[in-house]
């Protein structure tokens, strides 16, 4: 596919349409005024955005994505890539319960839930290894820390049932095995409804022994892989600041890391970041409301969090696909339109899993970011579950796209 350029009155609503490039009054505060939502800053431009003087680039180009045949070519090279994703693995466990075999216990005013079935699978950083899995990399490496428990029992075998080698996830009896439960009901109708989740988490720092085991692992593999995914979901999870210190030195020193983290994707340096608009938001604008948020500003953060962090900028936007940024210059990798119903839940996975496949397969940042693109709009239109996107799932993706369908 070719690549495009498109002024701001392309991208804008008609109501900004009349300012020609200019910068529209709520962004002034760039010169001199302050806006209500930034009034917290005291009349100070946040540090981050102060290199771009308040002005929103005149145009943003726009990438559709790679030709067939790059994109045949990239997905190839998958098959000779390899990938270790260290983070916080997760077990998902599911209870699907009939209420019309319930009776009111005898015991207790309730009526218990009768569990008809039950299923278990990876989930945080382990969803996106499955995700890496399916894309049938030459290796894949999965570092992480489980507990001693029967959540980390059915989490080594959900993981093994999917080829995946689990000798890098280190089993300790002072940790809980990170879980979320889901219990699933219905009667005598059809519509299922799903109870309020169940979870298993860590409520203190992971331990210096654990941490040094850990920290070992990872330089062992880092030498024999390309490229490293990072998935930071916990907020007491295996990624403390001395493993990140750890990772940033890694890439320091050439290796590719991708980073996804939920809460402290701004102390990452000199990575590649793959936030999401919430996130990228409150890296740079704490108080800011991304929901609001035209693509004019989006972009702006992006290049702030990737100047702040001296880093490249993958940051996600819900369907309107990702905003790339790299060396100064921003680019719109749009997703395309997929027809309801759909569920989002594990995209972002899948969306971290496909890119960094790619990366590693010598895709440039932004033909990575389309077939991530490709890649979360396969998962999404998998309902109920927690999908993934194989290498045809996605070229036929892309047919459909090309064919307009």
């Amino acid at each position: 596919m070719s690549e495009k350029r498109i002024g701001r009155s392309e991208i804008n609503p008609p109501a900004l349409q009349a300012y020609d490039g200019l910068v529209p009054p709520h962004l002034q505060a760039y010169d001199g005024l302050i806006p209500p939502h930034l009034q917290a800053y005291d009349g100070l431009v946040p540090p981050a955005l102060q290199a771009y003087d308040g002005l929103i680039p005149p145009t943003i180009p726009v990438y559709d994505g790679p030709t067939p045949e790059r994109l045949y070519e990239i997905m190839s090279g998958i098959a000779k890539t390899r990938i270790a994703l260290i983070g916080d693995i997760c077990l998902d466990v599911y209870w699907r319960a009939d209420m019309t075999k319930s009776e009111l216990s005898r015991e207790t005013p309730h009526f218990p839930l009768p569990i008809v079935e039950e299923w278990m699978s990876p989930g945080g950083g382990g969803n996106a290894a499955v995700n890496i899995a399916v894309l049938k990399p030459a290796s894949l490496f999965l570092l992480g820390v489980a507990g001693m428990d029967w959540r980390g029992d059915a989490l080594v075998r959900e993981i093994g049932k999917r080829g995946i080698q689990t000798e890098g996830l280190l089993r300790s009896g002072n940790r809980v095995t990170n879980a979320y439960c889901k219990p699933l009901r219905k009667g005598i109708s059809q519509v299922e409804y799903e109870d309020p989740r169940i979870d298993f988490e860590n409520f203190a720092p992971l331990g210096k022994e654990e941490e040094a085991k850990l920290i070992a692992n990872l330089g062992h593999v880092a030498q024999n892989i390309d490229v490293l995914c990072v998935s930071d979901q916990m907020k007491y999870g295996c990624i403390t600041p001395a493993v990140r210190m750890k990772i940033m030195d890694l890439a320091r020193h050439g290796l590719m890391v991708v980073v996804d983290s939920r809460d402290r994707i701004a102390l990452f340096k000199g990575v590649t970041l793959k936030p999401n608009e919430v996130e990228g938001y409150r890296a740079i604008l704490e108080q800011s409301d991304p929901a609001t948020a035209r693509l004019g500003e989006q972009a702006e953060v992006a290049l702030a969090l990737a100047n702040q962090n001296k880093s490249d900028v993958c940051m996600t936007l819900g369907p309107k696909g990702c905003i790339w940024a790299e060396k100064g210059i921003v680019t719109l990798v749009p997703s395309h339109a997929v027809h309801p119903p759909i569920d989002p839940c594990g995209a972002g996975d899948t969306f971290l899993a496909a890119f960094s496949c790619a990366r590693a397969a010598g895709a440039s940042g932004r033909e990575a970011a389309a077939i991530a693109n490709l890649a979360a709009e396969v998962t999404i239109r998998k309902i109920g579950t927690t999908g993934t996107a194989g290498l045809g799932e996605i070229l036929a993706r892309h047919g459909e796209i090309l064919m307009g369908s």
